[in-house]
């Protein structure tokens, strides 16, 4: 298939699917019929060329599926098709275009509702509005085809019997539910970025997916400071993907990269975004976190990063979040500013959260900055079970590599 009409097909299916759902109620008959209409979209379109309007056609003719599967059951139905026939939209659809954007965001707003679990929430989403189909996900997230349907039907069924309404939350609610939308991006677009587990650093479908759909609430909620933090964040983070791996697949650390790898164009979008966010309300961890990510991105070389704002920006991100990552990247910082052991004491603090204690990353950073310490035996040590405790085959290696260049010099 052209690959033009299938990202037109991906941008558009979560569009068409939340007008459907949203006329008839029923998600998964919903789901079905905007499916039916895609494989038609992509068996005539080639040939007949796009439409007028695409969104239209596609909706036309899910629509019509939705009508045939009302007219195939019971009588008791029949006066809910009349009513839909009645309200059904002309062939014109000139006015529906905002419609249309409202209803692709109220999908995304409905599949991250607090009521559902994270892992629920980012399968749903990545079903419902991203336009990946079951298999995919489940190869995504390592989980048999069968395993990814169970969880993605549990989700759909918390959804029919909270009777979650489909439409944004009134003001005083959207707030509470854009941030649940806002994490489950910034969890699909990590997961995508640096994969749990896995042969593959990067799922650059994933994270491609939460980058576009994050420009969808930017542009949807341009007043919430934070959509465009998260945006920034993806786009400065994202930018450094193509030089994180060599030809092998072998990770490369933030500081040995070849910078000139790093796409400038998405630097600057993301700088430009974070520049223009930061002076105009309430500053958020995504806009923070995107701050620092901008100063890394705009050092020309590893030794011009400056680590001393680098460290005021997490002490301020530490106020607003008892997160232990944040605490771990924070130790990482007093380290590159005031020195190594002053770094290890704040590792230590961490050592009793139950939240990261096991974490491979702990014993990563641990090692990382023992190294510096010229501790070589104990760096050893924590790189070899920070690699016993990972998923990921890439880092595990890189980890391993470390342990034994290192042991290699003793």
């Amino acid at each position: 298939m052209d690959i033009r009409i299938e990202r037109l097909l991906r941008e558009l299916t979560p569009q068409v699917l939340g007008t459907v759902f949203r006329r008839f109620g029923e998600f998964e008959a919903a789901e079905d019929a905007v499916q039916e209409a895609t494989l038609a979209a992509t068996l005539q379109w080639p040939f007949d060329g796009l439409p007028i309007n695409p969104r239209a056609w596609l909706t036309q003719v899910a629509f019509r599926r939705m009508t045939d599967h009302i007219r195939s059951e019971s009588a008791r139905r029949r006066r809910e098709l009349d009513a839909v026939l009645q309200e059904a939209p002309t062939c014109d659809w000139t006015d529906c275009e905002t419609t249309l954007e409202d209803d692709a965001l109220g999908l995304l707003f409905m599949c991250c509702h607090p009521s559902l679990s994270p892992s629920s929430a980012i399968a749903l989403t990545l079903r419902a509005v991203g336009g990946l189909t079951t298999a995919e996900i489940a190869r995504a997230f390592l989980v048999p085809e069968a395993t990814m349907a169970q969880r993605i039907s549990r989700a759909k069924q918390s959804i029919v019997h909270s009777a979650v309404p489909f439409e944004l939350p009134p003001p005083d609610e959207r707030a509470l539910r854009l941030r649940s939308v806002l994490h489950v991006l910034y969890l699909i677009f990590n997961e995508g970025y640096t994969s749990s587990t896995g042969h593959h650093l990067n799922r650059v479908d994933l994270s491609h997916e939460a980058i576009r759909l994050a420009r969808i609430v930017r542009k949807m909620q341009p007043e919430v400071t934070e959509a465009a933090g998260l945006l920034a964040l993806m786009l400065l983070t994202d930018a450094r993907r193509q030089a994180r791996t060599n030809d092998a697949g072998e990770l490369i650390p933030l500081g040995e990269q070849d910078r000139l790898l790093w796409n400038r164009r998405q630097i600057e979008e993301g700088v430009d975004i974070i520049s223009d966010t930061l002076p105009r309300g309430s500053v958020g961890p995504y806009q923070l976190q995107a701050a620092i990510a901008a100063i890394h991105d705009e050092a020309a070389n590893v030794d011009d990063t400056d680590w001393p704002q680098i460290l005021a920006l997490y002490g301020l991100l530490m106020r607003m979040s008892d997160n232990p990552m944040v605490r771990l990247n924070h130790a990482v910082a007093v380290a590159m500013v005031h020195g190594p052991s002053e770094g290890l004491e704040l590792l230590d603090t961490l050592a009793s959260d139950s939240r990261i204690n096991g974490h491979y990353r702990l014993d990563a950073v641990r090692a990382h900055l023992l190294q510096l310490a010229g501790d070589t035996d104990s760096a050893v040590t924590h790189y070899r079970a920070a690699a016993a405790k990972t998923g990921s085959l890439p880092e595990c290696n890189y980890l391993l590599a470390q342990a034994s260049r290192l042991s290699s010099r003793t």
